[in-house]
C-alpha cells in the first residue's frame, strides 16, 4: 500500500494499522521508531559468497525479516561504490585497511554493544585492532590467508619449496615451472609478498624498499603466466597451474574441486616461513542504514558459535571465534594455513590503509610493473 493511498483511510483504521505494523512485521522493539519507518529488511553489502544459504535461511526466521545483500569483488570497488553514492546499507564487511577509510571518512556508526552478548565468542586475538582500537565500530567475522597454493605431486616431482616466497620470485625455481604460475592482481597483496621475501613489513612505506619490491616483481614476471584474482581455483583443481599466490579460502575450494573431480593429483597449499598478510573482515554499521537494530541482531546471530561455523565448513573462511571451533569439521579446524598456530600468527601482518602520497606512488609504480 502506497503513502498517497494511505492518507485517504479514515484516521481510525489509519491508527490501528500503525498498531499493527510491529506484530506484522516481526521487528524487533529495540528502536521502535526505526522499525515503523522502514520496511522489515536487512540490507547487507557483501563478498559474494561470504555467507552459508542456510545461515540467512535461519535468520530471516528469527527475525521474521529478509536478508538483501549487493556484493563487491574487492574492498577497492566496494569503497569505490559508496563514494559513488550508494546509501542505503546497513550492514557492510570491509577488511581491515579498507576500515581505515571508512572510520576516517565518517561513514560509520557505532556498535551498542549492549545489544552484542555474543562478542564475548571472539578471540581476544583479533580484538583491539591497529584499525579499531577498542572495537567502537568492528566486529570480527571471518578472515583470510594469503598463500601459495600448488600441485603437490608436481612440486614434489620438480624438487621446489612450498615454504617460501622464493617459488614465485627466483627465477632458478620459475624456470622450471613457467607459465603455470600466476600471481594476485593486486597492488597490495603482491607488494606485501615481495616486501616479506626481502625480509620487510607489508606495511613498510619506504620508498627505496618500495622500488627493490618492484624490481623483484619485474625480474619474476616474465615466468607468470597472468595476474588472477579469481581464475587461478579454477585453473588449480584442472592442473593447468602448478603455483599460485592467493587466498586461504581459495585455495580450499581448489583443494575441494580437485578430489570432487577425481584429478589425479591433490592441491595442497602452505604459508611462507617468511610471513604474509592476514586479512580480518569485520562486520560495521554503514552511517545510511536505515535499520541498526536488525544490524545489530545479525551480527549477534553470526557471533554464535554454530551460525559462525557454517560459513568456515562452506567456503574454508578462517574463523575468530572461539566458540565456532566445536563445529568445524576437523579437518579445517586442523589445516595450519587456515587456522595459525602462534608462531605462524606471530609472522602474519594486518594491511593498513596508505595516505593519498602513498597511494599515488604505489599506483605509479604498480603501472609501471604492468607496463615493463
Amino acid at each position: 500500500m502506497s503513502s498517497r493511498r494511505l492518507l485517504t483511510l479514515p484516521l481510525i483504521s489509519f491508527l490501528l494499522l500503525a498498531w499493527l505494523i510491529p506484530f506484522v512485521t516481526g521487528c524487533t522493539r529495540q528502536d521502535q521508531n526505526t522499525a515503523s519507518t522502514a520496511e522489515n529488511i536487512l540490507h547487507l553489502f557483501n563478498w559474494n559468497n561470504y555467507i552459508a544459504p542456510r545461515t540467512i535461511e535461519r535468520f530471516q526466521e528469527l527475525c521474521h525479516c529478509k536478508l538483501a545483500q549487493d556484493y563487491y569483488s574487492d574492498n577497492e570497488e566496494m569503497l569505490a561504490k559508496l563514494a559513488a553514492g550508494a546509501t542505503g546499507y546497513d550492514l557492510i564487511v570491509p577488511t581491515g585497511n579498507a576500515m581505515d577509510t571508512l572510520i576516517r571518512q565518517g561513514a560509520l556508526k557505532p556498535l551498542d554493544k549492549s545489544l552484542l552478548p555474543n562478542l564475548k565468542n571472539i578471540n581476544s586475538a583479533y580484538l583491539d585492532t591497529a584499525f579499531d582500537p577498542g572495537n567502537k565500530y568492528s566486529v570480527p567475522y571471518a578472515y583470510t590467508l594469503t598463500l601459495l597454493g600448488f600441485n603437490q605431486e608436481k612440486i614434489k616431482e620438480l624438487g621446489l619449496p612450498t615454504d617460501t616466497w622464493a617459488i614465485i620470485f627466483e627465477p632458478k625455481y620459475l624456470e622450471k615451472i613457467k607459465g603455470r604460475v600466476t600471481v594476485l592482481d593486486s597492488q597490495r597483496e603482491l607488494m606485501a609478498a615481495a616486501l616479506k621475501y626481502l625480509g620487510y613489513s607489508v606495511n613498510d612505506t619506504d620508498e627505496g624498499h618500495w622500488k627493490q619490491a618492484a624490481e623483484l616483481i619485474v625480474r619474476a614476471k616474465p615466468y607468470w603466466a597472468a595476474f588472477s584474482n579469481t581464475s587461478y581455483v579454477k585453473e588449480l583443481a584442472v592442473g593447468n597451474l602448478w603455483v599460485a599466490h592467493g587466498y586461504s579460502n581459495d585455495m580450499f575450494q581448489a583443494a575441494l574441486d580437485a578430489t570432487k573431480t577425481k584429478r589425479e593429483f591433490t592441491i595442497s597449499y602452505a604459508s611462507p616461513k617468511e610471513g604474509a598478510v592476514l586479512a580480518l573482515d569485520s562486520m560495521v554499521l554503514h552511517r545510511s542504514g536505515n535499520r541498526p537494530d536488525l544490524a545489530h541482531q545479525f551480527i549477534n546471530f553470526m557471533l554464535d558459535g554454530r551460525n559462525s561455523a557454517e560459513l568456515t565448513n562452506l567456503i574454508g573462511s578462517g574463523n575468530p571465534n572461539t566458540d565456532a571451533m566445536q563445529y568445524i569439521r576437523p579437518e579445517i579446524a586442523n589445516n595450519e594455513a587456515i587456522f595459525p598456530d602462534t608462531a605462524l600468527l606471530s609472522r602474519l601482518e594486518m594491511l593498513r590503509d596508505l595516505d593519498r602520497k602513498q597511494r599515488r606512488l604505489l599506483s605509479r609504480l604498480w603501472t609501471e610493473i604492468k607496463l615493463r
